[in-house]
C-alpha cells in the first residue's frame, strides 16, 4: 500500500505530524521501532520500564572524556511516555540566538505562541496543586533560604484524587490517539533501515518488514536516530554534527524526614542561573539511589537502606561543547561522541557546588556527589572542596535532552533543513523533531519541539493544498 505521508518515529514530533496530516485527510502511516506499551503498564522510573520502553534498556553513552550517559525512549509515544512531563516555553532570547546563527525564518516568540497555546491546551498543562511533594519542598526551602528564584514547573498531567499519582498526558493518550481517530495507521516493532532516495526525491522507506511507499517522508526519530537514518540513506549535508545536550551532574541528599515518593519526582526547579544552569530533582526509586552511589559504593552501600529519607537532585547546564552521530557499516546502532569543553567542566563543578549549597540550606544532613571517589558532605564548609574535586576522570555526567543534529535554517553552510524542516537537496523529505533545534535550549525541549513541529507541519500542509 502507498501512503501520502510516512512518519518515522512516534514521539512528540512524529505524533504532532501524524495527527495534523491525518486530520487533513491524508493517508498516514507511523513507523515505530519500539513496542506499544499502554501508559501505566510499566511502573514509572522502574527497571521494568527501562527494559520495555528504552533503547538498549537505557544503557546508552556518548563517548568522550568524560563519557556522557544518555537515555533514548524506544516505544510508541517516544520520550513522552517515559519522561517527567515538565513543561516550559523556551526563552525568547534562545529563539533569537538560533534565528541569527542559522538564518531561521519565522521562529520568533510571536510566531510560536499560537502553537504553544495549542500544545498546552491538548496536553492539559497545569501547575501541580498543593501540597507540594516532599522532594520538591526540599528545593523550595533551599531556594528561599538563599534568596534564589525558582518555581513549581507546570506539567502535561491530569491530577486525580488526593494522594494518587498524576496521569501524564503522553502521546498515546493525546496526539497519537487523535491521529488514530482521524485514520492514521501506527505500526510498532518496525525498524526503518533506510530511505528510498531516487533522482533526488524520496519515494518511501525500506524497513525490516518490507518497503513502505509514500509521497512524503517525515523523519522524527530524535537527535540520534534521525541523523543515523539520514546518514545510512546517503543524506549527509550538515547531518550528525553539532549534537547538543544538557550535561547534568547529580547529588544524593539525605534529610531528617521522608522525602522519597517512588511514584513521582520533584517538580520544583531553581532558575536563579537559567537558562545557563538549572537545578531540580531526579527519580528516586531504590535502584536509582543505588546508581547514584555507584561511584562510592564500597563505602556507601549501607546508605541505600535509608532511601525513603533520600532523594537525588541534579544541576544541568547549557553546554558549549558539541558531539557527533556517526554510522558504521554493518552496525545496527550509531556511534555517538561528545566533547565537554573546559568551560563546561567548570560550569558543572559550579553547578555541583551550588546544588550542594542549596541542599545544605534546605536541611540536608548528608550529601554524596555522584562521581567516583566523592567525599561525604555533612556541612556547607565541605561543599567547595567536594565540587572542585570532580575531575574529568572521575565525573559521572548524564543527559536526557539531545538536540541539534539536523539543524534547521536558510544558511545551507550550517543547516540540514530549511526553516521549516524540509531537507536541503532532497525533495519530499522532512525532519520534524528535536534534531532541528540548533542547540539544547536550557529547559526540557518537548514543549518547544512540539510547537515547532506544529508550525512545520502547517507549512507542509499549506504546500499540499
Amino acid at each position: 500500500m502507498s501512503y501520502d505521508v510516512a512518519v518515522v518515529g512516534s514521539g512528540p514530533g512524529g505524533a504532532v505530524t501524524a495527527r495534523e496530516c491525518a486530520r487533513r485527510g491524508l493517508r498516514v502511516v507511523v513507523l515505530e521501532e519500539g513496542a506499544w506499551v499502554e501508559p501505566g503498564a510499566a511502573e514509572p522510573y522502574s527497571l521494568d520500564q527501562m527494559r520495555r520502553q528504552y533503547r538498549n534498556q537505557g544503557l546508552t553513552v556518548a563517548l568522550g572524556r568524560p563519557p556522557v550517559a544518555y537515555t533514548e525512549a524506544s516505544c510508541v509515544g517516544g520520550g513522552s511516555e517515559v519522561n517527567s512531563g515538565l513543561y516550559h516555553r523556551v526563552d525568547p532570547e534562545v529563539l533569537d540566538e538560533w534565528s541569527a546563527a542559522y538564518a531561521i525564518e519565522g521562529l520568533g516568540r510571536a510566531d510560536l505562541d499560537p502553537w504553544f497555546d495549542s500544545v498546552e491546551d491538548r496536553l492539559s498543562i497545569t501547575t501541580p496543586p498543593p501540597p507540594m511533594n516532599a522532594a520538591s519542598d526540599v528545593l523550595r526551602r533551599g531556594a528561599e533560604a538563599l534568596g534564589w528564584d525558582g518555581l513549581d514547573v507546570p506539567r502535561w498531567v491530569r491530577h486525580g484524587a488526593s494522594g494518587a499519582a498524576p496521569e501524564k498526558q503522553t502521546m498515546l493518550r493525546t496526539y497519537l490517539a487523535d491521529a488514530i481517530a482521524a485514520g492514521a495507521e501506527v505500526r510498532s516493532g518496525v525498524r526503518v533501515e533506510r530511505l528510498r532516495v531516487e533522482g533526488g526525491r524520496v519515494s518511501g522507506v525500506e524497513t525490516d518488514r518490507g518497503v513502505v511507499r509514500a509521497d512524503h517522508v517525515v523523519v522524527c526519530g530524535g537527535a540520534v536516530q534521525t541523523p543515523a537514518l539520514l546518514l545510512r540513506s546517503g543524506v549527509r549535508r550538515n547531518v550528525g554534527r553539532g549534537l547538543s545536550m544538557h550535561p547534568t551532574v547529580k547529588v544524593l541528599a539525605q534529610l531528617d524526614e521522608d522525602v522519597n515518593d517512588p511514584r513521582d519526582l520533584a517538580t520544583y526547579q531553581v532558575k536563579e542561573f537559567a537558562p545557563a544552569m538549572t537545578m531540580g530533582g531526579s527519580a528516586g526509586r531504590p535502584g536509582m539511589i543505588a546508581l547514584g552511589l555507584s561511584g562510592t559504593w564500597d563505602r556507601d552501600r549501607e546508605l541505600s537502606a535509608d532511601w525513603r529519607r533520600q532523594s537525588v537532585y541534579y544541576a544541568s547546564i547549557r553546554s558549549q561543547g558539541t558531539g557527533r552521530v556517526r554510522v558504521l557499516p554493518g552496525a545496527a546502532d550509531p556511534v555517538v561522541t561528545y566533547h565537554l569543553t573546559r568551560r563546561d567542566m567548570a560550569a558543572l563543578r559550579a553547578g555541583l557546588g551550588r546544588l550542594m549549597l542549596l541542599l545544605s540550606a534546605a536541611g540536608a544532613r548528608l550529601q554524596v556527589p555522584s562521581y567516583v571517589g566523592a567525599p561525604r558532605v555533612t556541612d556547607a564548609g565541605q561543599v567547595g572542596p567536594a565540587a572542585e574535586a570532580m575531575s574529568r576522570a572521575a565525573a559521572a555526567v548524564m543527559s536526557v535532552h539531545l538536540c541539534g543534529t539536523a539543524p534547521m535554517g536558510e544558511d545551507v553552510r550550517r543547516s540540514a533543513t530549511d526553516s521549516f524542516g524540509r531537507v536541503h537537496g532532497v525533495a519530499n523529505l522532512s525532519v520534524n523533531d528535536a534534531s532541528l533545534l540548533p542547540s539544547a535550549p536550557g529547559v526540557n525541549p518537548q514543549g518547544t519541539l512540539m510547537a515547532v513541529a506544529h508550525r512545520n507541519v502547517d507549512r507542509l500542509l499549506e504546500g499540499s493544498r
